[in-house]
């Protein structure tokens, strides 16, 4: 039975664990065709970020099979990539608001274990953080590296998000989408 919950002090070895598996440093070039991450968290990171309620996970037992990344810009800025996107958001707008640092969030990375894919995990703790989120955002923004396929097809396909803008970033192409908070993701079963 898989578990839905807000990640512990615990759990941050098995969520170390399932980054170095899917960092994208860490993979050969066809192994990057089934999807990556490329924020690389330390131990540390995801322990200030747990005390901030950010870090979702899908347990299997007492394995953390998947995890979600979820916080407020302010926590992000200290990284130079949402520092660089937190820059030019103000310039955007999502059906008709303009977006700003205090009603949206950061989502992401969000990783599922390799032999998980394909069984609702993904769509599911999607929701669960979504609707942990709305509570306080209503709209999430994120990016997508261009070359990661799988990832954009998983949430465009299957989430809804839509692109917003496209930028650069250290010589990398990147989507940017968003998605409205208070839309439940249909999870068809």
């Amino acid at each position: 039975m898989i578990k839905y919950s807000l990640a512990t002090n615990e759990n941050i070895n098995g969520i170390l664990a399932l980054q170095s598996k899917n960092l994208v440093s860490n993979l050969k070039d066809d192994e990057k065709n089934d999807g990556f991450v490329t924020t690389p968290f330390t131990n540390k990171q995801i322990e200030d970020l747990i005390k901030l309620d950010g870090v979702f996970i899908a347990l299997d037992e007492n394995r953390v099979i998947s995890y979600a990344m979820c916080a407020s810009w302010h926590y992000w800025l200290a990284w130079p990539m949402f520092e660089h996107m937190a820059s030019f958001l103000e310039t955007l707008s999502f059906k008709g608001k303009q977006l700003t640092l205090d009603n949206s969030y950061q989502y992401g990375p969000i990783c599922v274990a390799k032999e998980y894919r394909g069984n609702k995990i993904f769509e599911n703790l999607f929701e669960y953080a979504r609707e942990e989120m709305s509570k306080k955002y209503p709209i999430l923004v994120t990016f997508i590296n261009k070359i990661n396929n799988r990832s954009y097809e998983a949430h465009v396909r299957k989430l809804g998000l839509e692109v917003i803008t496209q930028f650069e970033f250290n010589n990398n192409s990147f989507y940017e989408l968003v998605y409205d908070t208070s839309k439940k993701v249909e999870i068809n079963k």
